[in-house]
């Protein structure tokens, strides 16, 4: 069975649908949810989820909330944290991982912490028995990608091309795919541009699917209320989990 990771933005609309869709996402096949920090310049992201994003932190939204809502859902769901460095580094992470590990965190994924800044940190997460995901790009060399996944935790996020969540963009990525799972017994799930009608495709090969862009296009609809949204992200959720394992 291949796996379905779902990325949403946390504490938007607000801190009580973000509970209420992770839980339904979770009861509609969704294996890993994955839950976005809110932050001003979200590099590695599309447009839709940099909407969110700021529609978000314009809202009101605190770290605290996020904490909030992980106190609920982690229990029910496996959880990840999905964010910039400074979001955590702020926090303190000598602090923040401990209290992560309280919470029922999983994981964190950090895009924009380079794979050699992450090592300052891997005695922290190993300590709290956190994973810190791994990503491997199109643009990494074979020599890198060995680097990358040699010590690689829960599952390695494989970016399914250059640029940002969102697209769809097409390619092949079979050269890619092996490359990596030459040098790896880790899991690999494929991110970026993955949709009902790509999801199909995307995974041929790999271990799973992360889907983002195509859940928060749904919550930004403003034309649908709170119940509307959360139906139509577990309609979503149950075609992309049918699509990958098909």
């Amino acid at each position: 069975m291949k796996n379905l990771v779902a990325f949403i933005t946390s504490g938007y609309p607000e801190k009580s649908f973000s509970i209420d869709l992770a839980l339904a996402l979770g009861e509609s096949g969704v294996d890993t949810l994955e839950l976005g920090v809110p932050f001003s310049d979200p590099v590695a992201d599309g447009p839709l989820i940099e909407k969110a994003n700021h529609k978000a932190l314009k809202s009101g939204f605190k770290f605290q909330h996020l904490l909030e809502i992980s106190e609920v859902i982690a229990p029910k769901i496996d959880t990840l944290w999905m964010g910039y460095f400074n979001s955590f580094y702020q926090q303190n992470m000598n602090k923040l991982i401990p209290h992560a590990k309280e919470l029922g965190i999983n994981g964190l994924i950090i895009p924009d912490l380079p794979h050699e800044e992450a090592q300052k940190y891997s005695k922290l997460f190993k300590d709290n028995d956190i994973s810190n995901i791994s990503f491997v790009a199109p643009t990494d060399s074979d020599a890198r990608i060995k680097k990358i996944v040699s010590n690689a935790q829960k599952f390695i996020y494989m970016v399914a091309y250059t640029g940002i969540t969102g697209s769809g963009q097409a390619e092949d990525l079979q050269p890619f795919l092996n490359s990596i799972k030459n040098h790896t017994q880790t899991p690999v799930y494929v991110g970026f541009g993955v949709n009902p009608k790509t999801a199909r495709d995307k995974v041929k090969g790999a271990d799973g699917v992360i889907v983002g862009s195509t859940f928060i296009d749904v919550l930004l609809k403003e034309e649908l209320n709170y119940s509307q949204k959360i139906k139509e992200c577990s309609q979503l959720a149950e075609i992309i989990k049918n699509e990958i394992n098909i």
